[in-house]
């Protein structure tokens, strides 16, 4: 252990003795501000490579799988190696490796090949799998358990206040005038349509250009920065006692449940935020101004997070928060189901609500009393952000078998399970122990 590295109960009892820095807080702030902007810029990805590559519904969310696929083939290569670098020299070599999948959307813009973008994506995945893999453990075990949702909440707020910016940006660079553009294109040979795509395509190189650049400078400040290790290894007596015989992650029942709700969980929050302006745009309504309704998502999502901060864990227990907005959940989605219009897409920006509190309820139900487990399972809960590549893909396949609308159908049981989580699934281990 580095004189900078102590362990989680050390770190939790300074937490409950006021002693303790804000700084870790700061800095794993400006980590879930940049995880926000480039997730959420597949929102307006989406729509602007369906069209710059002329792709139909199912091929146009092959963005979001690449993206969130990552964190299914990459988190147990992350674990392995925070194991080796610790946490703070992880989250930088996470910042550099996206840095490299932006660097790749230079040549994809310039080319206007697909495969090239989905690489740009992945890499990026790859890099916010080290990222999330170390940041999410770290800022729930960095002071009392009883309280780890608001602090999640704080992080989830930098989180989507960027996320918030991000569409409004590139939406702004990418989406300009494109409604009359999409007009024109049936009318145009294939020299002038080809030119025309070719310069949209190119839109997309100064922000990430700006990017890189963003991303590096970060990468080198969480380096020297003064972030101090956690020692997740290190176990008080209770635990220790609790853990003792175990030799897996999967022996804690609470764990796996925890992993299959938050996979249904990033699922539905990735189906609301990156398909509501297709979505919007299906319902007559031009892309200029549903380029905003992921910011609308978004915002819901703030508001739900500052509840978070005020009720939690004074007013609410963090289950209980988790349970209120599956309810939510359902509830809002069968009603876009069955209504039209700015109704209906008011109704999936209000899942931003329902969705607001649902990362910082799981994380600690499902990785709690883990100990020396802690990082594993930790893998096996950024592996469930995968539920963001294969849900809205498999909602871009019903989009196109039945319609946009009809398609939400597959959120009410995933909100459903959830449900049954936050109500009995999380106490699975006490039954057993």
């Amino acid at each position: 252990m580095t004189k900078k590295s102590v362990s989680t109960a050390t770190v939790a009892n300074k937490a409950i003795e006021g002693t303790y820095s804000n700084k870790p807080i700061i800095i794993i702030g400006a980590l879930f501000f940049i995880f926000g902007f480039v997730t959420w810029l597949n929102s307006v990805l989406i729509p602007y490579l369906q069209i710059a590559c002329e792709l139909n519904n199912f091929e146009s969310y092959f963005v979001a799988f690449a993206f969130y696929i990552a964190y299914l083939v990459m988190a147990i290569p992350s674990a392995w190696v925070l194991k080796k670098t610790g946490f703070k020299k992880g989250m930088s070599v996470g910042l550099g490796v996206m840095a490299v999948g932006a660097l790749i959307f230079i040549p994809a813009a310039l080319t206007r090949l697909y495969g090239l973008f989905l690489l740009g994506l992945f890499v990026q995945g790859t890099g916010l799998a080290i990222l999330q893999t170390a940041s999410n453990p770290y800022i729930t075990i960095v002071g009392p358990r009883e309280s780890a949702a608001k602090r999640i909440s704080i992080m989830g707020i930098c989180n989507k206040l960027a996320g918030a910016m991000a569409p409004i940006i590139l939406g702004a660079i990418t989406l300009k005038n494109v409604d009359s553009l999409v007009a024109k294109l049936g009318s145009m040979d294939a020299a002038q349509k080809a030119s025309e795509l070719d310069a949209l395509a190119s839109r997309a190189i100064l922000p990430y250009v700006i990017m890189v650049v963003v991303l590096i400078i970060l990468a080198i400040w969480v380096s020297y920065s003064g972030l101090p290790e956690v020692d997740t290894d290190e176990e008080d007596a209770t635990v220790a006692a609790a853990n003792a015989g175990k030799t897996s992650a999967f022996q804690f029942p609470h764990l796996i449940l925890g992993v299959l709700a938050l996979f249904l969980y990033v699922g539905v929050e990735v189906m609301a935020g990156d398909t509501i302006i297709s979505y919007g745009n299906s319902q007559g309504i031009a892309f200029d101004t549903a380029k905003f309704f992921t910011t609308c998502t978004l915002v819901a999502m703030i508001v739900g997070y500052v509840v978070g901060i005020v009720a939690i864990p004074k007013y609410i227990a963090q289950e209980k928060a988790l349970r209120i907005c599956a309810t939510l959940g359902v509830v809002f989605s069968l009603m876009a189901i069955f209504s039209t219009g700015f109704s209906s897409v008011l109704y999936i920006a209000l899942l931003g609500l329902a969705n607001s509190l649902m990362w910082p309820a799981l994380w600690p139900l499902a990785i709690a009393d883990l100990g020396r487990f802690t990082k594993i399972g930790s893998s096996y809960m950024i592996m469930a952000i995968a539920g963001g590549a294969l849900i809205p893909l498999l909602y871009g396949r019903l989009a196109d078998i039945w319609n946009r609308q009809d398609a939400y159908w597959i959120m009410v049981p995933c909100y459903l399970f959830i449900l049954y989580y936050a109500t009995y699934g999380h106490k699975i281990r006490r039954r057993a122990a």
